[in-house]
């Protein structure tokens, strides 16, 4: 038996670029990785330093109670933010100077090390870096393997060693998760969530994992990237469990949350408020309808571009037209409370024409945001298509560009981010 330790830090965004919302989420990965960890006899300690707001102390103190001989970080807050990460590691690297007093084996998980496995082993000074889809991985290192696949870690001679590529899970067999009742009771914040005010507790439910769509901008070409569904029935087995601890709405994390009849009749009678991230252009309007019975109030759908030069650019493969888009995401409005249309910063869109839309779609009821400069995530097309294949200064390089690029930022962002190795600790190359 091993004893493993599974912290997601305590986050903070101060001079990010960070394009995920601040708030604490329930950490998937993390959740996942204990439920397959206590199935196989070993015994666990789910850290969320950030639910908690835990102190670097604070957690010292339950690891010395605990004992463990292995301890899990991520560096990205929750799966559902691992293709939009905050690019610097400052926070998984403060964190990792700490729990290196425990003496236990130290492993760290994430869209980082999934796509620059060498650099984020050197930059943590972690023992192991695990790539890709991580539950199963950790599970292999507490069952102690050692010479795995999708793992990186520095070898008996001092050379750093890549075992194969990321690695996924089936992810459809996955049972429905239980996490315990008081981070559920601290659990305020209902992502994405704006027609009404919170009167319970929210949650986070993963429904799919993965995209059947190749967009450039998006960075999961290393991890959560072939598309998977688990069952409806497990699904509504999880929630149903949430629903006993008293949650009233939850988001579902899935990249791409695409129509399932049997899944929305079944939350039809559960009373649920929840909020979906998706493509408008495949749902019809049945569905539409059906989703908004089903208790969703919040669709967040990427439109991206509003020319189709635009969209291709972004290899969007969208059938309809703007004016197909537009009525579509007018007919959502009409069956839930809250719709948002995402925009991208692209060249191929007039400004003034795009101002002009924004204000069509806010006289209709649907929110569309003040476009968002393209960030190149190392691991997306985009990146691949600018510098090929990430190396170990891919991030800085990203971000760099991203810098000199971009004068004004999103009305997501509060302030001007700052350079990298202005944010993260600084290590020897």
């Amino acid at each position: 038996m091993t004893r493993v330790a599974l912290i997601n830090p305590n986050w903070t965004f101060d001079g990010s670029i960070y394009f995920g919302c601040r708030s604490p989420h329930l950490p998937i990965e993390l959740g996942i990785s204990q439920q397959l960890l206590r199935g196989a006899g070993h015994a666990t300690l789910l850290l969320d330093a950030h639910m908690f707001d835990l102190s670097p102390s604070d957690i010292l103190a339950e690891l010395a109670a605990f004992r463990p001989d292995m301890i899990v970080l991520t560096t990205a807050p929750t799966y559902l933010f691992w293709r939009c990460a905050p690019p610097e590691l400052r926070v998984p690297q403060e964190l990792a100077l700490t729990l290196r007093e425990s003496g236990a084996v130290l492993v760290a998980v994430g869209p980082h090390g999934s796509t620059t496995p060498r650099m984020t082993l050197r930059k943590l000074g972690v023992d192991v870096v695990v790539m890709g889809e991580c539950e199963h991985s950790v599970l292999r290192l507490a069952n102690g393997a050692r010479d795995v696949a999708g793992i990186c870690f520095t070898a008996a001679n001092g050379d750093i060693k890549v075992n194969g590529g990321p690695q996924a899970a089936v992810f459809t067999d996955q049972p429905a998760l239980q996490w315990p009742e008081e981070m559920i009771r601290r659990h305020h914040h209902h992502h994405h969530r704006f027609e009404a005010a919170p009167v319970g507790p929210g949650a986070e439910v993963e429904a799919s994992r993965g995209c059947p769509y190749h967009c450039t901008f998006c960075a999961k070409d290393n991890f959560r990237n072939a598309y998977r569904k688990r069952p409806p029935a497990v699904i509504l087995d999880e929630v149903d469990r949430l629903r006993a601890q008293g949650a009233e709405y939850v988001y579902f994390i899935d990249e791409i949350f695409l129509p399932n009849a049997e899944l929305l009749q079944g939350l039809v009678t559960r009373g649920l408020k929840f909020g979906v991230q998706t493509r408008i252009d495949l749902w019809r309007p049945e569905m539409l309808e059906l989703l908004g019975r089903a208790g969703c109030v919040s669709i967040e759908a990427g439109i991206e571009s509003l020319t189709p030069e635009g969209r291709a650019a972004l290899a969007k493969n969208c059938r309809m037209t703007t004016e197909q888009l537009a009525e579509r995401l007018v007919e959502a409005r009409r069956h839930v409370p809250f719709v948002q249309a995402n925009l991208i910063e692209m060249p191929q869109d007039d400004d003034p024409v795009v101002q002009r839309w924004r204000q069509r779609m806010q006289d209709a009821g649907v929110w569309a945001n003040d476009p968002v400069p393209l960030y190149p995530y190392p691991g997306s097309p985009d990146y691949q298509k600018r510098w090929g294949t990430p190396d170990d200064h891919a991030w800085e390089r990203a971000h760099t560009h991203y810098l000199k690029l971009f004068n004004q930022f999103s009305d997501v962002q509060n302030e001007r981010p700052i350079p990298l190795t202005a944010l993260e600790l600084q290590v020897a190359p």
